[in-house]
């Protein structure tokens, strides 16, 4: 039997989340929801998705166009066993008691408190723990990538400091900046710390900026060692880790930019890059520090765990097969 999934909300995760659940052979999607009769909305029933209204307070901007909906949020919720809820931060929250009273289990996004869900997700690091679990938070697109590389060095970990320079907006985005400044976080230390303190038990703080990019966001970190480990340790470590690559500036990666023109050119999906891209020139220990620099692309990291953590929470495969069956899936390269 394959987990029927829905979708609330059809925006810039909804919609690769949408995709790679159709791309799993024990899933099936059943619908997604929309706010509006937008482009995203003509795709998704270009491509034989059924389009659900939000709620019933938007059916009159569907009929206003003559657009037919599939039923509002509703009636979507009565043939799914799981809703991911894709919905501008906060939402989810709000949403979560409508999916109590219709008995489905709920994935949440990363713009929602962790208080939100029973636990906060990243494959990798803690897929164990949402094993049956009925309602489970993938956490932010900069949470996961701290996640998946630190997970991978905690044995070598004593403190973290991380500097997060984050892009502006998504590259749909024409409503928000900067155009030309560099923003700093009004909180510091940030809150990307606490956050990955909810999947992975390690000491870090964090500080963020915001930059005018559209492309990725990029990570500076600093890993106070409490044991030796040398740099051909760490390269050996990022290669071994599943969705972790290395690049190398000498080979034209100079930036963001050459990044995802590399996820162009493997033809993916919205120019997704999956993976977490570290510089291999960045790794560096000098004396019980290490350091390293590593990219993110917002729009699509956090799309794999999404698929991950439905098959944790109906027990469907171990940790490793489920993570296996959605690389292969994806293409993801590692």
């Amino acid at each position: 039997m394959k987990v029927r999934v829905g979708v609330n909300g059809y925006g810039t995760i909804g919609k690769r989340v949408a995709y790679a659940v159709s791309k799993q052979d024990d899933m099936k999607l059943i619908g997604v929801t929309k706010t509006k009769p937008d482009f995203e909305a003509y795709r998704a029933k270009a491509l034989g998705i059924s389009v659900y209204a939000a709620s019933a307070d938007f059916l009159p901007r569907f009929e206003k166009v003559d657009f037919e909906v599939a039923g509002t949020l509703s009636d979507l919720l009565e043939k799914v066993d799981v809703i991911v809820d894709a919905t501008p931060g906060g939402m989810g929250a709000k949403n979560k008691a409508l999916y109590e009273k219709a008995g489905v289990k709920a994935v949440f996004e990363g713009g929602e408190n962790a208080s939100t869900a029973q636990v906060s997700f990243v494959a990798q690091a803690n897929y164990e723990k949402a094993l049956g679990k009925d309602y489970v938070r993938v956490v932010s697109c900069n949470t996961t990538g701290l996640s998946r590389t630190l997970s991978a060095l905690q044995d070598y970990i004593d403190y973290v400091y991380a500097v997060m320079i984050r892009r502006a907006a998504d590259p749909n985005d024409s409503k928000r900046g900067p155009v030309n400044a560099i923003t700093p976080s009004v909180t510091v230390p940030s809150h990307h710390g606490p956050d990955v303190q909810t999947v992975i038990p390690i000491n870090i703080e964090t500080s963020a900026f915001i930059v005018p990019t559209t492309l990725m966001h990029v990570h500076s970190i600093m890993i106070e060692l409490k044991k030796p480990v040398t740099e051909k340790d760490v390269i050996e470590v990022f290669e071994n880790t599943t969705r972790v690559l290395l690049f190398e500036k000498e080979k034209g990666f100079e930036g963001t930019a050459q990044l995802i023109e590399f996820a162009r050119d493997l033809h993916r999906e919205w120019n997704n890059l999956y993976e977490i891209a570290v510089w291999r020139e960045s790794i560096s220990v000098k004396g019980n520090r290490l350091f390293y620099i590593q990219a993110v692309h917002q729009e699509s990291d956090v799309v794999p765990e999404n698929i991950d953590a439905i098959r944790a929470m109906f027990e469907m495969s171990d940790k490793w097969e489920s993570i296996r069956k959605t690389n292969r899936s994806l293409g993801i390269l590692k």
